[in-house]
């Protein structure tokens, strides 16, 4: 049984028989330490097993003794994009991902899909379904407005694709949205992006009610305590939701025990960031789409079909909003994929630069979202500033390689995207996370698919990339003194068996097709919020 849920912290505890691994210490081999201490809710001391005997000492005031049995304990992981309310809804709700990679039939068992749900929730005011990709299918193509109509006649239906930047409607959900038609990126077959899409998500807001969104809230908190994740930031925008869905993310992870970092996408809205109380103005403040739906801002056309994508955002109006959150003292940040979208994002973060000095830039630990094209000199800025860039390495692995959507939409270009190993030796700081529910809460899976990316060269270190998903995630949310297991440090720990074994390192095999680790526990601030009996 598996139970989700912050207990009573021990005011001390010792963990022993374990192996310890921490990403910023070199690996120590099977001389390396097999207990901790925690005490208030902070690493005290490590060391052997000799060690822990006299941390537990006898007398009532002797601490709490978890014997871990060779399990592996490593910081607790940060998933640093996240859409929580939207994860819940996948998770809870109608998820269309396993049809994705159906490639014969995945239309027709999205459309199946659509009739069973409306079937089995015929009281539902809208039918929300998320991540279809029409890439693999044969038909090429997503479902139409009147094909939904026909899986669920009458229903409002809204089936977002799996990037979350294109959307597909009923006409009775598209019907409930003043001057959709005229909107620029409606389509009469149903897809809508850009306005269109924003409006349809408007309307979807008053369709769905808070008590929906807490219970997605809440499912969203548990699955991320379930993977080991102790923290996680969470991208809201008003084209995303409501301002009124932050306090339900945020009671969602206090009653699970997570640590909750959220940050507001609009452009130099410094009085709302102070209303919020967010850590910045960033996460999906969008400077532009993406490859999949082809809304990505590119310097050339993409490889099949005309255009080159949508920008929404200018250097300008960049350096402006540096420049306000700078002064403001919070975190400014864009998502930004396409290489013309990171031109003008480089260029706005060097003029705030040329404006306030790079030292101040740099102070401020502003952050972007996703960065999958930069050009050299975009990345020199990145490192030169500080500016962390928050990725997603599971994009790579579900998207990447030669014959992957990412070729398809980019041609030879595809071996540009997701430079990690550049953005790393530039000094950009990296934090990792899922962008969840576009790839699925998977830490281990992403730290994989970082280590194995599709231009080898461009692959992290298995700790390097481990200490960019723990470490990497608190730092980019300004947060010291967590996601490494020393002494002083908050105790946010994971435990996990590790079927697959570990490396030389110490670190879990992360092989193609290697089993990876199970969670058995995680621990939040010396509390343990989640347990897998």
């Amino acid at each position: 049984m598996d139970a989700t849920g912050p207990a009573a912290p021990a005011a001390r505890s010792v963990l022993r028989g374990a192996r310890l691994l921490d990403p910023g210490t070199p690996g120590r081999g099977e001389a390396g330490p097999t207990a901790l201490a925690v005490e208030a809710g902070r690493v005290v001391a490590w060391g052997s097993e000799d060690d822990a005997a006299g941390w537990i000492g006898t007398g009532t005031d002797a601490p709490e003794v978890v014997d871990l049995r060779g399990a592996l304990v490593t910081p607790a992981f940060v998933d640093s994009h996240v859409h929580t309310v939207r994860t819940g809804f996948a998770l809870t709700g109608l998820d269309l991902s396993a049809a994705t990679y159906a490639a014969a039939s995945g239309l027709d068992d999205v459309l199946a899909a659509v009739a069973s749900h409306a079937a089995r929730h015929p009281d539902d005011a809208v039918l929300v379904g998320q991540g279809w990709d029409e890439t693999p299918w044969r038909a090429g193509r997503p479902p139409t407005g009147d094909e939904l109509e026909r899986a669920a006649p009458g229903r409002r239906t809204y089936l977002t694709r799996v990037d979350g930047h294109s959307s597909v409607v009923s006409p009775a959900l598209a019907s409930l949205v003043p001057g959709l038609v005229d909107l620029q990126g409606w389509s009469p077959d149903g897809r809508v992006e850009r306005d269109a899409h924003h409006a349809v998500r408007h309307t979807l807001e008053n369709l769905i009610g808070d008590t929906e969104r807490l219970g997605a809230a809440r499912a969203a908190c548990r699955a991320m305590a379930a993977v080991g994740i102790a923290g996680f930031h969470e991208n809201a925008a008003p084209h995303i939701g409501p301002e009124s869905e932050i306090a339900l993310v945020r009671r969602a992870a206090d009653e699970v025990g997570l640590a909750a970092t959220v940050y507001w996408g609009e452009l130099m809205a410094v009085e709302t960031a102070a209303r919020l109380e967010v850590a910045g103005l960033a996460g999906d403040l969008v400077a532009d789409g993406a490859f999949g739906s082809r809304t990505a801002a590119l310097g050339a056309p993409y490889a099949d079909s005309p255009g080159c994508g949508h920008a929404y955002v200018s250097a300008e109006q960049v350096r402006e909003h540096v420049v306000v959150c700078t002064r403001a003292g919070i975190q400014a940040g864009f998502h930004c994929i396409g290489d013309a979208a990171l031109d003008a994002v480089g260029e706005g973060f060097a003029g705030a630069a040329a404006d306030l000095g790079d030292e101040a830039v740099r102070a401020a630990r502003h952050r972007l979202e996703h960065v999958e094209m930069p050009s050299r000199a975009t990345i020199e800025v990145l490192g030169r500033l500080g500016v962390t860039a928050s990725v997603q390495p599971l994009f790579d692995g579900l998207w990447g390689g030669p014959s992957g959507m990412y070729a398809a939409r980019l041609g030879r270009r595809w071996r540009e995207t997701n430079p990690w190993h550049d953005l790393a030796a530039a000094g950009v700081p990296l934090a990792l996370g899922s962008d969840s529910p576009v790839t699925p809460l998977g830490p281990w899976a992403a730290v994989r698919a970082a280590v194995h990316h599709h231009v080898s060269h461009q692959g992290l270190s298995p700790r390097v990339a481990l200490a960019a998903h723990t470490h990497g995630g608190w730092a980019a949310a300004r947060q010291g003194r967590r996601g490494r297991l020393a002494p002083g440090w908050v105790a946010d720990l994971a435990v996990w068996e590790t079927p697959a074994g570990l490396d030389a390192d110490g670190i879990p095999v992360l092989d193609p097709g290697a089993a990876l680790p199970r969670l058995l526990r995680t621990v939040v601030a010396g509390r343990t919020v989640h347990q897998t009996a």
